[in-house]
């Protein structure tokens, strides 16, 4: 069919921290050099920030350099980190606090904030706006363009008015744009689901080492006024993640922002083992340790959502270009596992990949090559020192577990400044690892009691998350009888806990049957579902633009 069409300079895909940096960037660049160059963002949430959730512990490095009058200017950076108390959680009762001479030197925060990224993007989105960037939320990007020799030349947004069947519904149906670009940016966040699509497409990783996950689950709680220290940073390790049977890995937070609040997650690795763990039931179990309970009771929780991260790090990037394109932030896979922090690295790769942009369009170069000006200058940029320096510590926890992987990690990253002359790989990729559920042992897991511990029903409703249920369902199954023919007899089909919304479960009809039900609407796009699928059978789209999550501060 013919679609309606618009023409930019470049486009960008998703309004997170890379993407609006990205966009800044270049805008700051063009008008330094007196090159007039037309910006377009999409952003598939309904508004900007609505689908940003992050812990978040923010490095300023990259907002510096983009904005160096950022304070003056009213960036978000309100609480500024005063203590970090890091404890090794040892049971369900105990803990104890870690000397500072122990730690990880990348996990020590002095000159960085605590802060809402939603809200910060919201911020950056500002001032795009007031660099003349046209941001249109509310517009899921659903596939590349692609033109008969294979360069990337924008994008299409999606179809709005369809049914489940995807026929136009009379009244409603509005058909997807073509946004064209002599050059697009990729900048979807963890999984970009068109990502996804250009790396397998332009065969981008194909020399790089398997992309690793985590999920990251996070409430926001208001609390006793008395219990609050604007601040205050604390990390666990230990339980309940290594729990016998289990074999996982991960950590939590508890921040002390702003207004008497906390945010408080658990980040679980997505290589786990036992089909029977459930993410959520861990993080809502994990909240009764005394060491983070003394802070929520009396408080009320106000704010739900989840969301994967990648995190292999440098050993993991697959190549960053390609003709007409390039990835960006955490749809290229730049988060610093080390520090827990992928905002600011997220930030400069939009930033390098800007001023490649910049440079390439006052060539005159039409998008039909690729920015090999941003593989360069993210080489000799600190981004790639840093990703460098903390190329090891994933894998390090990965092969050796969390004791001695921790201990490896110490000495690579406080002796050695992360330059140990040894380099760690994992291959493997994280669905992979899942043993069949007859191996694997059960886990029974408390009740939540509606104070400190929730359901998720209960914990998706406070996500705002909303869906047009009459449309196609944006969570695909490659082969619709694998989750009860194998996912089920093999792993019990484990979508039905790693997924932190309840969007799968297994029906039992009156007849005893059983049925694979997908609740689409519940989704909060955290896209575990993806990436964990033992079989790889399900594969998450965008579904019409505004759905979602609707975060206010995350």
């Amino acid at each position: 069919m013919e679609r309606e069409f618009m023409e930019f300079d470049v486009v960008i895909v998703g309004a997170g921290p890379s993407g609006l940096a990205a966009a800044c960037r270049i805008k700051k660049q063009a008008a330094e050099s007196g090159q007039e160059v037309s910006v377009c963002v999409v952003e598939k949430g309904s508004e900007v920030g609505a689908h940003i959730l992050s812990g978040a512990v923010f490095e300023p490095r990259a907002l510096e350099e983009l904005f160096p009058d950022w304070k003056e200017l009213g960036a978000p950076l309100n609480t500024p980190v005063t203590r970090d108390d890091i404890y090794m959680l040892t049971s369900a009762e105990k803990g104890s606090r870690i000397p500072d001479l122990f730690v990880p030197k990348t996990m020590h925060n002095e000159g960085n904030y605590i802060i809402s990224l939603g809200n910060l993007c919201r911020w950056l989105a500002e001032q795009a706006e007031a660099l003349e960037v046209e941001v249109y939320p509310g517009f899921a990007a659903q596939e590349a363009l692609i033109d008969e020799n294979g360069v990337v030349r924008g994008i299409l947004t999606g179809d709005l008015g369809v049914d489940r069947e995807g026929n136009p519904k009379e009244g409603f149906y509005t058909p997807g744009m073509e946004l064209r670009a002599k050059y697009t940016l990729f900048a979807e966040g963890c999984r970009g689901h068109i990502g996804k699509q250009l790396i397998k497409r332009f065969n981008l990783d194909s020399e790089a080492d398997a992309q690793h996950y985590g999920i990251g689950i996070k409430e926001i709680w208001d609390i006793d006024p008395a219990k609050h220290e604007q601040g205050l940073v604390v990390h666990t390790a230990g339980w309940p993640l290594d729990v016998v049977g289990t074999e996982n890995t991960g950590g939590s937070f508890l921040y002390h922002i702003e207004n008497n609040q906390i945010v408080v997650g658990l980040i679980i690795d997505l290589s786990y083992a036992n089909p029977h763990l459930s993410p959520f039931d861990e993080f809502q179990r994990y909240k009764h340790h005394p060491v983070i309970k003394q802070y929520l009771e009396g408080g009320k929780r106000v704010s739900y959502g989840a969301r994967a991260i990648c995190k292999g790090g440098l050993n993991s990037l697959p190549k960053m270009v390609f003709p007409g394109g390039a990835l960006i932030g955490c749809d290229l896979g730049t988060l610093n596992f080390a520090k827990i922090k992928g905002s600011h690295t997220a930030m400069k790769s939009g930033m390098l990949a800007a001023d490649a942009v910049v440079e390439a369009l006052k060539a005159g170069r039409e998008g039909g090559d690729e920015l090999t000006g941003y593989v360069d200058g993210f080489k000799a940029s600190w981004l790639y020192d840093e990703l460098f320096a903390s190329r090891n510590f994933g894998p390090a926890i990965h092969k050796f577990g969390p004791l001695m992987g921790g201990a490896f990690n110490y000495i690579d990253q406080n002796w050695f400044g992360g330059k140990i002359p040894l380099t760690l790989h994992d291959t493997k990729p994280d669905y992979a690892c899942m043993k069949k559920a007859a191996d694997a042992q059960k886990i029974d897991y408390p009740k939540p009691d509606g104070v400190i511990s929730f359901d998720k029903l209960s914990s998706v409703f406070i996500s705002n998350t909303n869906h047009e249920e009459d449309q196609p369902v944006h969570l695909t199954l490659k082969d619709p009888s694998i989750p009860l023919e194998k996912n089920l007899p093999l792993y019990d089909e484990p979508a039905q806990r790693y997924c932190p919304a309840g969007v799968y479960e297994i029906v039992t009809e009156d007849n005893g049957d059983k049925r694979f039900q997908i609740n689409a609407q519940n989704c909060v796009h955290c896209k575990t579902c993806d990436i964990k699928d033992p079989s790889q059978n399900i594969n998450w789209v965008a579904p019409e633009g505004t759905g979602g999550p609707n975060y206010p501060n995350m």
